[in-house]
């Protein structure tokens, strides 16, 4: 499922992607699109500096082009949040993506209003005129047209209450759209969170990777990125590659740290788990020193959510006939009820 955001000025458009994101929706913003074009050309990322910048790309490249910036970015078969949407062709470019649905956002003016005071961001004005007046669409032909993206909304939520009450609405909508909050998640999700609370083990003080190698739905081993057991970890004495100024993916031999690929694979050497014909599952893409154990290990399938600093790896995999997936990254949330 794939929901764009779009709606009036302190409607509680954050709210709504916060709690989509807890049901483990990834987020894209076209803001984000924006912000990055602003700091390619050292522009600070004011309000109004983005508003003049957002209308000069459209008036360049065409109303659509901060939505044709994140579609290209949008990984396959993954329940995905795109906020930010403020022009019609912006919707138009974003419709054409198969089951994408636009939710308006609305309240109270007087509610909205009440909501930037109590945010109190340097810039925001300071009595109703001045908010209405940065409110009103100037209906310029490359500018933002707010209404008239919440003219073309397939279903309209209204913020006028509670969090709790906008989140019953919010679960009212997914479930109409087919989507439910209490379905079971898949098991790739379900192994790709293990390996991510494996990672909290780490004592790398750069990247926290955690990894685990499964066969027929069952774990077989786990490992995490750290130093030999029974020494001193970066922890307690730094990170040595950080105090020589080596860069991630060179010089793997330069580390205190054993990746985390390589200590399930140790690990099932000194508990006898064979780990041929498994899948591991791990929170980053290996390395090449990593990808060669594996191959020798015999896994059929590596699946993670993170790219490495290089990926030597794929034609390696590809050659000894290794299955890799790269997915979107699960939920963080844990379901206790």
């Amino acid at each position: 499922m794939i929901i764009g955001l779009t709606g009036s000025l302190c409607a509680g458009k954050g709210e709504v992607a916060n709690y989509l994101k807890s049901l483990g929706f990834i987020y894209f913003s076209l803001s984000d699109a924006l912000r990055e074009e602003a700091h390619k050309n050292n522009i600070d990322h004011t309000r109004n500096n983005l508003i003049i910048l957002g209308n000069k790309l459209r008036e360049e490249y065409g109303n659509g082009v901060l939505a044709q910036k994140i579609r290209d970015m949008i990984p396959p078969e993954q329940n995905i949040i795109i906020d930010s949407i403020r022009n019609p062709e912006e919707v138009r470019e974003l419709k054409q993506i198969p089951g994408f649905i636009l939710v308006g956002v609305d309240s109270l003016e007087e509610t909205r209003f009440a909501r930037m005071i109590q945010r109190n961001r340097q810039g925001d004005p300071k009595n109703l005129d001045e908010f209405r007046e940065i409110s009103e669409d100037l209906d310029i032909e490359h500018g933002q047209q707010v209404q008239k993206c919440m003219s073309m909304a397939d279903c309209i939520v209204l913020n006028n209450l509670s969090l709790e009450q906008l989140q019953k609405k919010l679960d009212k909508m997914l479930k109409d759209n087919g989507f439910d909050k209490n379905s079971r998640i898949n098991t790739d999700d379900y192994f790709l969170k293990i390996a991510s609370v494996v990672a909290e083990r780490s004592t790398c003080k750069r990247h926290k990777v955690g990894a685990i190698a499964v066969r027929d739905k069952k774990i077989i081993t786990t490992g995490y990125n750290g130093a030999a057991a029974g020494t001193k970890d970066c922890l307690e004495l730094g990170c040595l590659r950080d105090q020589l100024g080596i860069e991630s993916g060179t010089k793997h031999e330069v580390c205190r740290a054993i990746h985390a690929e390589q200590n399930v694979i140790i690990q099932g050497a000194l508990h006898g788990s064979n780990l041929e014909g498994s899948t591991i599952y791990s929170t980053l893409a290996p390395c090449i020193l990593c990808a060669k154990m594996l191959v020798n290990a015999k896994i059929k399938r590596f699946v993670t959510y993170s790219e490495y600093s290089e990926d030597n790896f794929l034609k390696l995999f590809g050659e000894a006939g290794i299955q890799f997936d790269k997915m979107g990254k699960p939920s963080d949330r844990i379901f206790s009820d």
